[in-house]
């Protein structure tokens, strides 16, 4: 399959160099020197993956998630932010607006490439649970049935449910403010509650389970 990757930079020399690594594996790319071109030409190419800086002109990198999460169409595609800004904080608040990572420039090629693989295959797990349900999403915000489901405590669900959605567990550390010790202890439970083998097997059943619940009340 050939995947379709768009990336949003406003640094020509960082655009055309993921650019050539993105297209020397293989990968089919089309890109956008602005938060608000990344968006249109989001919506017109319709990306597998989407490689968006954070502070650009016209509209930052949030701006673009927050604008493209808050459509169905985009729900689930994978989003990395690529950014010098790599503090805790800016960490958080990248993940909080539903980017799946977050990388810091200059990102070495293998990483980049490593990290781009696995958000494809854990969306196309996520994909064909949503497509064979009939569904648009996946409240992955909704812990009750992973409880139910799996005798897990509420933070053990809090957790798998990021493992779920693709993140690290150093990512996951930062978004709950534990250790990442304590993530990696909470993840081995969980995989042995509930019989997943690895992270994408784990996205596969939590999505599966959510999917078979009903929504979690508002408000």
């Amino acid at each position: 399959m050939l995947y379709k990757i768009l990336i949003i930079e406003d640094k020509t020399c960082f655009r055309e160099l993921i650019t050539f690594s993105l297209q020397s594996e293989g990968y089919e790319v089309c890109t956008a020197s602005n938060g608000k071109e990344g968006v249109k030409v989001a919506r017109e190419q319709k990306p597998d993956l989407i490689l968006c800086d954070v502070m650009m002109p016209a509209l930052d990198g949030y701006g673009v998630i927050r604008t493209l999460r808050r459509d169905p169409a985009f729900a689930t595609t994978p989003f990395i932010f690529l950014t010098a800004k790599g503090n805790r904080n800016d960490v958080r608040t990248g993940m909080n607006s539903g980017a799946d990572d977050y990388l810091n420039k200059p990102v070495p090629h293998d990483e980049l490439m490593a990290a781009v693989r696995s958000r494809l295959v854990r969306a196309g797990a996520v994909k064909q649970v949503i497509e064979a349900s009939g569904a648009f999403t996946i409240d992955f915000d909704n812990h009750s049935p992973l409880i139910a489901a799996w005798g897990l405590t509420p933070r053990e669900a809090e957790v798998l449910s990021w493992v779920a959605q693709g993140k690290g567990n150093a990512d996951i550390a930062i978004l709950l403010g534990i250790k990442e010790s304590t993530v990696k202890q909470h993840v081995s439970t969980c995989y042995q509650k509930t019989g997943a083998e690895n992270r994408s097997s784990a996205a596969m059943i939590v999505a599966e389970v959510l999917m078979a619940s009903p929504p979690a009340p508002q408000g």
